[in-house]
Order: C-alpha cells, then sequence, then structure tokens
C-alpha cells in the first residue's frame, strides 16, 4: 500500500516547531517505514515593506495552521497505535482533518497543486495566484472577516490582491494575502 498525505491541524506560528518534533520523533521511535514527508509549505516573496530600490524577502507560511504528513494507513483504513499516539502526543498538534472520526486523505489534485507550490516556492518562483480582477470573493480571515466584494488588481510580484469592499455604505480596496480569500 501507498503511501497518502494527510492535513494536521496545529497551533498557529508552531508548524515549524510541530514539523521539526514529528521529524524527530518518526527518526526516534523508527516509524520512518509509515511515516514519510512532513511539509509546512512556505513561499519566499518580495517583503510588502521594502523600499524602492531595496530587495527584501520574506518566507511566508502558505497554509497557517496546518502541516501534511504523508503516511501509510493500515489495510482497514486505521493508523497505528504507534504512529496516532506519537503525532497525537506532540505538543501544539490538533487534530487530523477526517470524515467519520478517521484521518481522510488528500485528493491527489489537491496533492499536486501543494507539493507543485513547494516546488515553485524553492525555485524562488511567484507562487500563482488564482485571482483575476472583477472575481467575487469573500474574505475568511483578518479583519475584514466574512466581508465580500470584487478583486479589482492583483499583485503577484508582491502575493497580494486589492479587494473592493463596502465599508460603512461605502467602496473601500484592501490589500490582502491571496490565501485570506476565497472564491465566493
Amino acid at each position: 500500500m501507498s503511501k497518502q498525505w494527510y492535513v494536521l491541524r496545529v497551533a498557529s506560528n508552531r508548524e515549524e516547531q510541530v514539523r521539526e518534533a514529528l521529524d524527530r520523533k518518526v527518526k526516534i521511535e523508527g516509524l520512518q517505514e509509515k511515516v514519510g514527508r512532513i511539509l509546512v509549505p512556505t513561499e519566499r516573496r518580495p517583503s510588502p515593506r521594502s523600499r524602492k530600490g531595496e530587495k527584501k524577502f520574506v518566507e511566508r507560511k502558505m497554509y497557517p495552521g496546518y502541516v501534511f504528513v504523508e503516511m501509510e494507513l493500515g489495510e482497514d483504513g486505521a493508523m497505528g497505535e504507534d504512529a496516532w499516539f506519537m503525532i497525537k502526543e506532540t505538543t501544539g498538534v490538533g487534530d487530523f482533518i477526517s470524515s467519520g472520526g478517521k484521518p481522510s486523505p488528500m485528493s491527489p489534485g489537491d496533492v499536486e497543486k501543494m507539493l507543485l507550490q513547494v516546488e515553485k516556492a524553492k525555485d524562488g518562483g511567484q507562487v500563482s495566484v488564482d485571482f483575476e480582477k472583477g472575481d467575487m470573493v469573500k474574505i475568511k480571515e483578518g479583519a475584514f472577516e466574512n466581508f465580500e466584494g470584487a478583486v479589482d488588481e492583483v499583485l503577484p510580484e508582491k502575493g497580494l490582491i486589492r479587494v473592493v469592499v463596502t465599508i460603512f455604505g461605502r467602496a473601500t480596496p484592501v490589500e490582502l494575502e491571496y490565501w485570506q480569500v476565497e472564491k465566493a
């Protein structure tokens, strides 16, 4: 049976610590056969705060609050107790994204998209932003959470999109990171 990718909810801003702890525990407990790669996808982008002519970059998590784990489950679709406890007992780990109490594997399309983003980030390339001017979006994180608006401008060099939202009856442009919004 081949390994599949699973998504683990973790404490925000602790993704890298959780990844390192899991890597260590997998080696210590000899679970390399069951647990493969453990990823916190990041991207390197020009800093929105850099001055003209200055080239400063920032590392940003593509999926804040999540760690991706490649692992093999048993024939019955259950995770071995040793791997389960090793992961669940790690500080900062919440739970697997699951259905019916069992961890749900990512779809092959989502895995391919995530791994492609990781590869692009390693190469220093820009991550593609799936939004265009005029798209209706809903803000899913930040000060304007649950507001809806239209994409006014896509700024791929900064990894931002400008969305026009109506605040107190006035159209107001707001710059957001692309992962803070979803298509409405």
